[in-house]
């Protein structure tokens, strides 16, 4: 009998236990992964307001600017009197990516530095000598001469070689950063120097244009100020030294050609022709 139920047969119980299990289940999951996500949130607030920065990607623009003015006022110190220095003008270049969806900028910044002579590579082994230790700087050779290598900090990468005969410039640069608040150079007052460049101009027979003033923070206190001014022209018959008679006065001429000319003294000047220009910079660096 295909239909009938046998005698003393009951049925399974239903064992309404095993749906609550897995709720209770489900939800010890959900705590537990709430928990975690607190945590990890809780870690990472305070890695970003505790922690140094990892990848030069953490810190901006306007945040690793500073670290910058300062590798420059100690690249002027490191200088010292072993050469003629001028702080040169900052360097922006946007565009750059610091992650596939984000651009970023770049600041470079730098000191150019004329010898009396054209033994670069000894100018460059003096100054890495005398930078911080911290900042691991070292002289080596490459194709193009030697070159000169540190860390500022911060990410900041510092190089140093030649740009021409007896010549060499020595560079601060961020790499690529977010550009945050966007950076904001230092300032100084620079009547001295802005008026001996303005001098220098009028007696090369050119107009007394605006003067750039550029400045750094020096290791010890203090700031390094460079002005510079060009005019068109310039003394063709004469030779550039002729714009400095009275800066000259118990100071060492360092250069003197038709193109170039450097005096060390109370303050530092360089002057040259660059095609049909007359450029001057006077500058008053850091102590070494």
């Amino acid at each position: 009998m295909s239909g009938a139920v046998q005698t003393g047969y009951a049925p399974p119980p239903s064992r309404p236990d095993q749906p609550a299990s897995g709720r209770r289940w489900l939800r010890w999951l959900v705590a537990a992964t709430v928990a975690w996500a607190v945590l990890l949130v809780g870690v990472t607030w305070w890695s970003v307001r505790h922690d140094p920065p990892t990848v030069k990607e953490q810190r901006s623009l306007d945040q690793a600017g500073p670290v910058v003015d300062r590798a420059v006022g100690r690249l002027t110190a490191a200088v010292g009197r072993d050469g003629v220095s001028a702080i040169v003008p900052d360097r922006i270049e946007r565009g750059c990516r610091v992650t596939p969806l984000e651009d970023g900028a770049e600041l470079a910044r730098g000191v150019e530095v004329v010898i009396a002579g054209d033994d670069v590579r000894d100018l460059l082994q003096r100054v890495a000598d005398r930078l911080p230790p911290s900042w691991r700087a070292g002289v080596a050779a490459s194709a193009d001469g030697p070159v000169l290598r540190a860390d500022a900090g911060e990410f900041v990468a510092v190089e140093g070689r030649a740009s021409g005969p007896g010549r060499v410039l020595l560079t601060a640069a961020t790499g690529c950063r977010p550009v945050g608040a966007g950076y904001r150079p230092p300032t100084a007052a620079a009547e001295g120097e802005s008026a001996e460049a303005t001098r220098a101009v009028r007696r090369w027979g050119g107009a007394a244009g605006p003067v750039q003033v550029l400045a750094a923070p020096c290791p010890g206190g203090g700031t390094a100020r460079t002005a510079r001014a060009e005019t068109a022209g310039g003394p063709t018959g004469s030779p550039l030294a002729a714009a400095f008679r009275d800066a000259a006065d118990g100071a060492q001429v360092v250069r003197d050609s038709d193109d170039r000319y450097a005096l060390r003294g109370g303050v530092s000047i360089l002057a040259e022709r660059a095609g049909d220009r007359v450029r001057v910079a006077v500058t008053t660096p850091c102590p070494g």
